[in-house]
């Protein structure tokens, strides 16, 4: 198979694989590292490179799920409140095998939308390196993350845009 075939089968492959099919086999750091370097190969204007990513794995995603059911139980009224989505928060974090935020720096120097797109393209790598390594992921973006500035140091002139969930499939 030519590169443009490979390449051509990759693409059609993709898709959003959730955290409830992920097995319970740790990613290698090889690949991780593979998964993350492909980010950093999106097109970005003016070479900003406006992505911002945070890996949780272990104790540190451990902690990132308390935070979100935390944060999703203070923000919500009683009357809106789901134990399920609560539950499903705790569960979606705990069963992925990393979780990356997505963080877009806006410099400046370029209109924000193309860094919120340049961060969207290196996602998309991120996406197409899963894929080609037989790797879940999918990109979630719940509003919550909005009350998570202190914890992932989100800067003034910067946004998170979500979490990509990646874990090895069953």
């Amino acid at each position: 198979m030519n590169k443009a075939e490979v390449l051509k089968e990759i693409i059609e492959q993709r898709r959003s694989i959730f955290p409830k099919d992920y097995s319970d086999t740790e990613i290698s750091q090889e690949i991780l590292d593979e998964i993350l370097h492909s980010a950093t190969l999106a097109p970005n204007h003016k070479r900003t490179k406006p992505w911002r990513f945070t890996i949780f794995r272990g104790e540190e995603k451990a902690k990132l799920a308390l935070e979100m059911q935390s944060i999703y139980k203070s923000t919500q009224s009683e009357t809106l409140f789901l134990e399920k989505k609560y539950n499903d928060i705790g569960f979606k974090i705990n069963k992925a095998d990393t979780v990356v935020s997505i963080v877009v720096n806006f410099s400046g120097m370029v209109p924000e939308w193309e860094e919120i797109a340049a961060v969207s393209m290196a996602v998309q790598n991120m996406y197409l390196t899963c894929t080609a390594n037989n790797i879940g992921c999918y990109w979630s973006s719940p509003k919550i993350v909005d009350h998570l500035k202190e914890s992932l140091t989100i800067e003034e002139n910067q946004k998170c845009l979500g979490f990509l969930y990646v874990g090895n499939m069953d």
